[in-house]
């Protein structure tokens, strides 16, 4: 019992003590807030376990007031052990605090320093380069002492730190006495002046040394009036200067001295020295070739006690620092270059200062002049905890039941979540299962229906089988609806890594929705850019599955204007200028405005990433644009477009149907491709969906066969048509851009030209004939006369009479016109444009029909059913009307069939010898699968 008590006092004891944490973080300011959610936490935490002690022994056990005497006197025992901890814990924080501020103002003295004589040496840089520009790189020089002691002088205020700015010139020996003659003084050296040091009102430069003889000398001959007494002296000759002026030439940096006392001054100070080359060095020179390069030193002198000084003084404050600055190059014995020794205070803290010479080492000390305060405010907290703990027993009981009732709110709701995540969990398994379950009798019953079809129906009944047929795809298409949704909501759904080719991909979209363009009469047109790579490496189902659903609904609610799908690259988007500014409303595939479809891919997380669109450097990031003219989208209606079995309203519900998961399946997809997708829409002008898909490369080899086999259909047509010309006649630009699209997809080159006149011109000029000409339907229609007047001149003026196309959306249409025009021999293309049906149009008007293509001749429906004739095969399925159909479609070709409705009767037929020559098994068969 006491054990149960002592853990239960002790849980309390941590619940008050991050009570008074919470109360120290508020007084000290230090996040208060999100200290007071940990707190929280923290508190949650230590009451569910005193709930736990408290239900466990006191709440079910009765307690004699000795072991309440013996509770009282260890919870004062424990909460004064506690108040102990809290006054050294604030105690230590208070001084943690207090060196932090330490720090903070030494870091800040030591940055500002080092800023300031950054800005001072980058001057002194670019006095170096004005030296090399005017001094030495003109003849006669533009410098003189007069004119460099006025600007130096001038200037100073941009360099806060230099006491003073010489420049000198490298002089050899054999120019010593001419240079000497010239300047009117002999070059004087300076080691003297170090080994005995004068009184600056003793200073007189005339009554040194001249300079040794040596191989090289450095005299000073421009000097700021300031320290113009070093006119004349020899840098080389002094020790210091000397190392100084040999690392700055041979580095090409700036470099510094060691702090020495300073000529007429004897205050500490160091002289920062940048080398002046010649012009004409290289930027990666050696140094070798430096040194020849060298035409002088430019020095700066700093005065270090002084320049400490005045920044202390700009940063005077209420609780002062003491700050020493030391040259630690050698950390045997460091210089002191400002600041005394005295503190009253044994805290110290150190800030390391760059001064740009790497060779030299400086830092700065700091202390506090006064001694640290009494920590009031760790006393005060300490003696209230006292206080607060007997506050706090008397609350306990009330605490805890509360606590307790909490708990149980809180093991109901986890249950009520258990259940609910069970029935979800439930419904997605039961929606997946009945979706698979509806859709098997539904493939018999659409299999029967187009084996009804090829047999003897009249008028009527035809009709009626058909419209049963487009019912029960509708119906299998909303079956697949769900079942994709189960299993996105399952977390079943997973893509295919297969080698496929876009453009095909979409070439067979643009078919299924050809049909419902013409009868509506809006132009349908796919745009893919050259830069997308042939075949990529992903899953083609799906991807087709979104463009099928972002289409679909364009074609519903599209009545006039055009739906465009362009394909492009995401870099190619990014940075092509061209590709962005094509979307004004004057400029589009029908000349009806649409919505700008940048908006669409504003908040693409993609474009933002510069310079990495995706991490593998195989991965090709593809950016999909499907455009239409159609009713938009209303504004209130947009925030739940992607949310699943949600429509836009039910009137739009009522009159074009649908279950309003399209779009979300599409979104989850596009999730599942590593991409993005998003849409701009502008009631009564049409809308934009755009999304991004992340594919991999098709280059792999170990699928170039594949590859192969894929292409060699389009090769042989595309080589039947490659190195022929073709004109193309259109004034809109984004219409004539997909027209070369396709038609160059063939091989063939192609001009554009915007009307009727062009044309001709394009013709009568060209040094090759052109073998067609295509005219849009718009153009045709505008100008009768102009395209009677085009076509005859055209017989007159070409060396070979090209082939004239029309390219029409109403094939209806257009067939009149050519019958009212009198133009016999105008072949009429019917859009949307497609490699394979733009191929078979052009060998048939080319007399090319019959090469190499039986799809493309009058093939007799006889042949196709003798296509399997003598052929036996096996079909294994334990459905019976899967069965009848898929025996029914293979005998309409001919075939012997031979049906089997277990696995096991498969693999007695199949065993050796057998006459099968072909297997079509089911994969999901009791007893035994088709894998086995």
């Amino acid at each position: 019992m006491l054990c149960c008590w002592i853990a239960s006092t002790m849980s309390m004891n941590c619940l008050i003590n991050c009570q008074f944490k919470c109360t120290e973080a508020s007084l000290l300011g230090d996040s208060s807030t999100k200290m007071g959610f940990t707190c929280w936490d923290k508190i949650s935490t230590y009451s569910f376990k005193i709930h736990h002690h408290y239900y466990q022994f006191i709440g079910s056990k009765r307690v004699s007031k000795t072991w309440w005497r013996k509770l009282l006197l260890l919870w004062v025992i424990g909460w004064t052990v506690v108040s102990i901890w809290i006054f050294c814990y604030m105690s230590s924080q208070a001084t943690e605090k207090r060196r932090e501020t330490l720090a903070s103002m030494c870091d800040e003295r030591a940055r500002m320093l080092q800023d300031q004589f950054n800005v001072s040496m980058n001057h002194i840089q670019a006095m170096s380069i004005l030296i090399s520009t005017f001094h030495h790189g003109k003849n006669p020089s533009a410098i003189d002492q007069m004119t460099f002691a006025r600007y130096t002088e001038r200037t100073a205020f941009e360099r806060p730190l230099t006491s003073g700015v010489a420049y000198a010139v490298r002089v050899l020996h054999s120019e010593r006495e001419q240079f000497e003659k010239h300047q009117g003084w002999t070059i004087k050296r300076m080691d003297t002046l170090e080994k005995n040091p004068v009184h600056k009102d003793d200073y007189n430069p005339d009554l040194f040394e001249p300079s040794p003889i040596q191989e090289e000398y450095a005299p000073v001959i421009f000097a700021q009036d300031i320290i113009s007494h070093v006119i004349s002296i020899d840098l080389l000759s002094g020790k210091e200067d000397r190392e100084n002026v040999l690392r700055a030439r041979k580095s090409g940096k700036g470099v510094l001295t060691a702090p020495f006392p300073l000529l007429k001054t004897n205050r500490l100070g160091v002289i920062l020295t940048f080398a002046v080359y010649k012009r004409d060095l290289p930027s990666n020179a050696t140094p070798n070739e430096r040194i020849q390069a060298t035409n002088g030193y430019l020095g700066g002198v700093f005065d270090v006690e002084s320049l400490v000084e005045k920044l202390l003084q700009q940063l005077a404050s209420k609780q002062k620092i003491l700050v020493n600055v030391l040259d630690t190059t050698n950390q045997s014995y460091p210089i002191s270059m400002y600041g005394s020794n005295a503190s009253d205070d044994g805290l110290e803290l150190v800030s390391h200062l760059n001064f740009g010479d790497p060779f030299r080492k400086h830092e700065m000390r700091c202390r506090f002049k006064q001694k640290p305060p009494w920590p009031w405010l760790a006393i005060t907290t300490s003696i209230g905890i006292l206080v607060i703990a007997l506050l706090v027993g008397h609350i306990f009981h009330a605490t805890v039941n509360r606590i307790a009732k909490v708990e149980d709110d809180c093991h109901k709701m986890m249950e009520l979540k258990k259940q609910a995540e069970a029935a979800d969990v439930a419904k997605s398994q039961f929606l997946a299962t009945v979706s698979h379950e509806i859709r098997t009798p539904m493939n018999g019953v659409l299999g029967m229906l187009h084996m009804l079809m090829d047999t003897d129906l009249d008028v009527t009944q035809l009709d009626y089988v058909r419209t049963a047929q487009a019912s029960g795809k509708a119906l299998v298409a909303l079956i697949n609806e769900v079942l994709d949704q189960a299993k996105i909501e399952s977390g079943k759904l997973e893509l295919e890594e297969v080698q496929f080719d876009l453009r095909a991909v979409l070439d067979d979209v643009l078919s299924l929705f050809s049909g419902k363009a013409q009868d509506k009469g809006v132009e349908l047109a796919v745009f893919i850019s050259d830069r997308v790579p042939e075949m990529l490496i992903g899953d083609p189902g799906r991807f087709r599955q979104i463009i099928t659903n972002l289409m679909g609904n364009s074609i519903k609610f599209t009545e006039k204007g055009h739906i465009h799908v362009t394909v492009h690259l995401v870099e190619e988007v990014i940075d092509s200028i061209e590709v962005e500014t094509e979307f004004s409303s004057n400029n589009t595939l029908s000349g009806f405005p649409v919505a700008d479809r940048r908006q669409s891919w504003k908040g693409f997380r993609t474009f933002s990433q510069e310079g990495s669109i995706h991490p593998f450097s195989d991965s090709i990031n593809i950016i999909v644009s499907v455009e239409d003219t159609g009713e938009g989208i209303p504004i209130e209606a947009q925030s739940r477009v992607f949310t699943p079995f949600m429509q836009v309203g039910p009137s739009i519900s009522r009159t074009h149907g649908g279950t309003g998961i399209g779009l979300s399946i599409s979104k989850c997809l596009v999730n599942l491709m590593k991409g993005e997708i998003g849409f701009v829409s502008i009631p009564k002008i049409g809308s934009t969906f755009t999304f991004t898909a992340v594919f991999t490369s098709g280059s792999s080899s170990s699928k170039e066969y594949k590859s192969q086999q894929i292409n060699n259909q389009t090769n042989s047509v595309s080589s039947e048509f490659r190195g022929k010309r073709a004109l193309v006649v259109d004034p809109r630009s984004v219409r004539a851009k997909v027209s070369r699209y396709h038609i160059q997809r063939l091989g063939i080159h192609v001009e554009v030209v915007s009307d009727w006149k062009q044309g001709l011109s394009s013709i009568s000029r060209g040094s090759s004939a052109f073998n067609m000409v295509l005219i849009e339907q718009e153009v045709w229609d505008q100008d009768l006369n102009g395209s009677a007047h085009f076509i005859d001149n055209l017989e007159k003026i070409a060396i070979t009479t090209p082939k004239v196309f029309l390219l029409s959306n109403s094939i209806s249409s257009s067939r009149a016109n050519t019958t009212t025009s009198g133009v016999c021999n105008l072949t009429v293309i019917p859009k949307p444009l497609r490699a394979s049906m733009l191929a078979a149009s052009l060998q048939r008007a080319m007399g090319d029909g019959n090469k190499g293509n039986p799809r493309n001749r009058e093939v007799p429906s006889l042949s196709l059913r003798n296509l399997l004739l003598g052929r036996k095969i096996l079909i294994v399925d334990d459905n019976n009307v899967n069965l009848k159909v898929a025996a029914g479609a293979l005998r309409k070709y001919g075939a012997d069939v031979v049906s089997a409705s277990r696995g096991m009767e498969a693999i007695e037929l199949l065993t050796p010898p057998h006459r099968f020559d072909a297997c079509f098994m089911d994969i999901q068969m009791p007893e035994m699968d088709g894998y086995v």
